[in-house]
């Protein structure tokens, strides 16, 4: 360091010392007269020879849409000049990403250099620090499903659906390879699925809600459709807010032969039912976005998957899966388990493409669980839903609001506008509140519709603020 130092001083204070020459070493190992060589060596004038096969059409030639280089402090300045566009404002919107409270602690600990830098744990005599953190996580996770087994994280709720499909799939695989998916499982979610999983002959047959409710009816549901469909979806709550019939839903799928998979916001599971109870047998793989335990919005990214399941199903669990051990001096010690490394890069015979978790975002979950424990978690889950019913009270006495499904719901609820809802919104952000989630862009037929959540974070006073701002624009 003192070194480094004295060199930038030198040069810094003396720049007319011509008596010493000084080499910087560059980013980049390779100096011309090393490539030059290498080319040499192979037979090729230029590094543009290496790809000669690749046809001119498909080559990226001059982008002219890059702007020139910058200094590091231009590009300083200009980071501070994007940063400032952003907007601070009162978040009433939900629909998958949650504002919540996060300890000071969550992030503090988080961001320690042992923790952030930590990489996947192949090592177990090396790793044991991450190794624990991953089982502790494994270990909430399943208690807070209630199922057997929970794998180390996957990389987001979206993808950890399709993972789950692709598990269903090779659980059934006698069946055909179609999956019943609700129109009432988020639409990103879905289209992330279709995305992973088209390709490999899954169809995904959708579910249309009842209007009244918002639910997928049981008493809709198609009759003897036995070794048709691999699994059936149910999100719970579902993308607007609402409460499917979980009980009925589970034990029709398990009559039928399907397997059940539960797409569920973890932060209800501290006041609803568990998947692992759901009807008679309980759903067999459950999957979720982890955002809500502790990690920030952060304009979408990065998030976190998780997944668990059935003892019986935990060898075709896709990622990670940290086990507990002893030692031959009889002492705890922990690492990856009933999986090699190997596995995920065996093609079709892997059961999942994923190699790297979002282990960062892990660390950060386990963390906020922790701190918050079983009770707070429950007092988070309560103070949710009664500042979305304190709300939705204030908002029942405008004139031509309508609340449009008759359900019992969780955290976010549906309302319709009297006017453009678009246009509410762009108003409401005028006064720095963000005033829900337009739904009629994924659903056409709930126009000028709004999906609000309201999370613990709000106050009485901006409850009363949203109310009265909604109100203005309305009677305008």
């Amino acid at each position: 360091m003192i070194t480094i130092l004295s060199f930038i001083l030198n040069v810094a204070f003396n720049p007319s010392n011509t008596e010493t020459t000084y080499y910087l070493m560059p980013y980049i190992p390779h100096t011309q007269e090393d490539i030059n060589a290498m080319l040499s060596a192979i037979g090729a004038d230029s590094i543009e020879d290496l790809f000669d096969e690749i046809p001119p059409e498909l080559r990226c030639h001059q982008l002219d849409n890059m702007p020139s280089s910058l200094t590091e402090m231009e590009v300083v300045q200009l980071i501070r000049q994007r940063a400032a566009q952003n907007k601070q404002g009162t978040c009433f919107i939900g629909a998958g990403a949650y504002e919540h409270h996060i300890p000071a602690a969550v992030w503090e600990i988080t961001a320690r250099g042992e923790y952030y830098s930590a990489y996947t744990p192949y090592q177990a005599e090396a790793s044991q620090g991450t190794l624990q953190l991953l089982y502790e996580f494994q270990t909430m996770l399943a208690n807070l499903t209630g199922m057997e087994v929970a794998n180390a994280s996957l990389y987001d709720g979206a993808s950890a659906l399709a993972e789950a499909i692709l598990m269903a799939v090779r659980l059934t695989k006698t069946k055909s390879k179609k999956i019943l998916l609700p129109t009432t499982v988020h639409p990103m979610y879905r289209q992330a699925v279709s995305t992973i999983v088209k390709n490999q002959a899954i169809e995904l047959i959708e579910l249309n809600y009842t209007k009244a409710t918002g639910t997928i009816s049981p008493n809709h549901l198609p009759n003897d459709i036995s070794k048709q469909y691999a699994a059936l979806v149910i999100p719970q709550p579902n993308f607007f807010g609402n409460l499917e019939e979980i009980h009925e839903l589970t034990n029709w799928a398990h009559q039928q032969g399907m397997l059940v998979i539960a797409v569920v916001n973890p932060i209800s599971l501290a006041i609803l039912t568990p998947p692992s109870e759901w009807g008679e047998k309980g759903a067999d793989i459950v999957c979720g976005e982890g955002q809500p335990l502790g990690i920030p919005l952060s304009y979408g990214g990065p998030y976190l998957g998780f997944m668990c399941c059935k003892k019986a199903y935990i060898r075709q669990m896709p990622g990670r899966i940290v086990g507990q051990t002893i030692d031959l001096d009889g002492k705890v010690g922990y690492t990856l388990t009933l999986q090699a490394r190997e596995q995920h890069i065996r093609r079709s015979k892997a059961t999942s493409n994923i190699c790297t978790n979002q282990g960062l975002m892990t660390t950060a979950a386990t963390i906020h669980m922790a701190l918050l424990g079983a009770k707070g978690l429950a007092q988070t889950a309560i103070a949710c839903h009664e500042n979305t019913h304190l709300l939705l009270a204030k908002l029942a006495n405008l004139a031509g609001v309508e609340f449009i499904f008759d359900a019992h719901f969780f955290h976010e609820a549906v309302l319709k506008l009297p006017k453009p809802v678009d246009e509410v919104l762009i108003q409401l952000a005028a006064q720095e509140i963000f005033g829900g989630y337009a739904l009629q862009h994924h659903y056409p037929e709930l126009k000028n519709c709004l999906l609000i959540c309201v999370t613990e974070m709000r106050t009485k006073q901006e409850i009363e603020a949203y109310a009265e701002a909604l109100q203005a624009i309305l009677n305008n």
